[in-house]
């Protein structure tokens, strides 16, 4: 089977150390975050949260669709901020079929 480039990306970034893992961790953050990916499967609280920080943040937002916690190598994790640039430019550019931006207002 073949491994998503979203996959291959997320571990990129948690090799290298630029990805926050959760809404509380995410919390803490002053600045940096240049992409946010949210479990497609999370619960309207972790989509509000998702909305807080992408409006704190001014960073787009994804919804991944596919096996979340396999990408993110964390159970129950549903919410990411990704700090690197070139690697959140790289997962926008994807084309990914599990990934899709999130549009305001498409609750």
């Amino acid at each position: 089977m073949v491994q998503s480039k979203v996959k291959t990306y997320v571990g990129f970034c948690i090799k290298s150390g630029k990805i926050t893992l959760g809404s509380n961790a995410i919390a803490t953050l002053k600045g940096g975050v240049r992409l946010l990916i949210l479990d497609g499967k999370a619960k309207k609280n972790s989509l509000r949260y998702a909305l807080k920080f992408k409006n704190k943040f001014s960073c787009p937002l994804i919804v991944y669709n596919g096996n979340f916690e396999e990408i993110v190598q964390k159970p129950l994790c549903r919410l990411v901020a990704i700090k690197d640039k070139s690697l959140a430019d790289a997962i926008l550019n994807s084309g990914d079929t599990d990934c899709e931006l999130y549009i305001e207002g498409g609750e």
